[in-house]
């Protein structure tokens, strides 16, 4: 008697439902098709709060699973079972059951300059005093205060396009993105400037994607796996450690940059008053294997350099903030 083969298991990657999710998670799912013909791959979206509340500023929501959550329930209710997100997105403590199964490599990690007609050629450093420069992010704006602080911002939200066209309509002067952002949805033609590091560090893990799972699954980390960057993991396992161990959100300003080179992996952090006016910044290079330890080595030496007091009177501004928002 012929034995009868059962079918092939169905994959539910969660994603959330703004362009930008979309096309990543497709992407994620094109290439485990690749590696895995024989998978059923299915794409369930969800809206996440941080796609739903958009009349106020992010910070001042103060929720490090802004656009995270939804998608994280999903998982533990077992009704996706990965999800795609942007790793930026993605708080470094996950809830109990879930784990980060796999970091893909990482596109440009920068932060880009997209102006307004009137000033296109311009550079960041040529724009006059008082341009509006609108972004959502604390780190971008503190690091920019500091450098321009005779520039005007402007909180923007909305998804890529809805923030362009605010641009193009002239609210803004100028709009600071994530190149791999407009990168990945064939927007980079709009970028005037990629910005150096000594202007602005990048968020933790911007550039890369993060797949989240439950962790006692064990077929699907296998599958995962199939499509990480080595690197790329390391990298962001250096800048988590970093962010984590300072006890810092998504909103909050803390920017990084990482190289390896020779099997060394040098890390850069940065911590900044949303006002500009308090930096400290500090770098630390060690094997790429103790990436991990890196991060917190560099947290500590930030923090007896006054991350700590800056990073604690910003929380207790978000906090304020999030119970007026209640």
């Amino acid at each position: 008697m012929t034995a009868v083969s059962s079918p092939p298991r169905t994959i539910r990657i969660g994603s959330r439902k703004s362009q930008l999710a979309l096309v990543q998670t497709h992407w994620v799912k094109e290439q485990l098709q690749k590696s895995f013909p024989q998978i059923v791959f299915e794409v369930h979206t969800m809206a996440t709060q941080g796609d739903k509340i958009l009349d106020v500023a992010l910070a001042k929501i103060g929720d490090k699973g802004l656009f995270t959550k939804e998608l994280e329930l999903g998982m533990l209710n077992q009704e996706i079972d990965f999800a795609v997100h942007s790793l930026k997105d993605l708080p470094t403590n996950l809830p109990q059951g879930l784990i980060l199964a796999a970091i893909t490599e990482r596109e440009n990690p920068a932060d880009a300059l997209v102006l307004n007609e009137k000033y296109k050629g311009q550079q960041i450093e040529d724009l006059p005093a008082g341009v509006v420069i609108g972004t959502s992010s604390l780190r971008r704006l503190a690091q920019l205060r500091h450098r321009f602080p005779h520039f005007a911002f402007k909180d923007v939200r909305g998804n890529l396009i809805t923030r362009m066209a605010k641009l193009d309509a002239g609210e803004y002067d100028a709009l600071i993105l994530a190149v791999a952002g407009l990168e990945r949805l064939g927007m980079s033609d709009r970028i005037h400037q990629i910005l150096p590091p000594d202007i602005s560090l990048h968020a933790v893990g911007q550039g890369a994607l993060g797949i989240e799972c439950r962790g006692e699954d064990t077929e699907v980390i296998s599958l995962l796996k199939a499509i990480e960057h080595q690197p790329t993991r390391d990298r962001c396992l250096a800048e988590r450690a970093f962010l984590r161990d300072l006890e810092g959100g998504c909103q909050v300003p803390i920017g990084v940059n990482t190289e390896i080179k020779a099997g060394q992996l040098t890390l850069t952090g940065i911590v900044a008053s949303v006002d500009g006016q308090k930096v400290v910044k500090d770098v630390v290079t060690g094997a790429v294997t103790n990436a991990e330890a890196l991060g917190t080595e560099l947290a500590n030496i930030l923090r007896k350099k006054g991350a700590k007091e800056i990073l604690s009177q910003i929380f207790a501004e978000i906090q304020r903030s999030s119970a007026t928002n209640l």
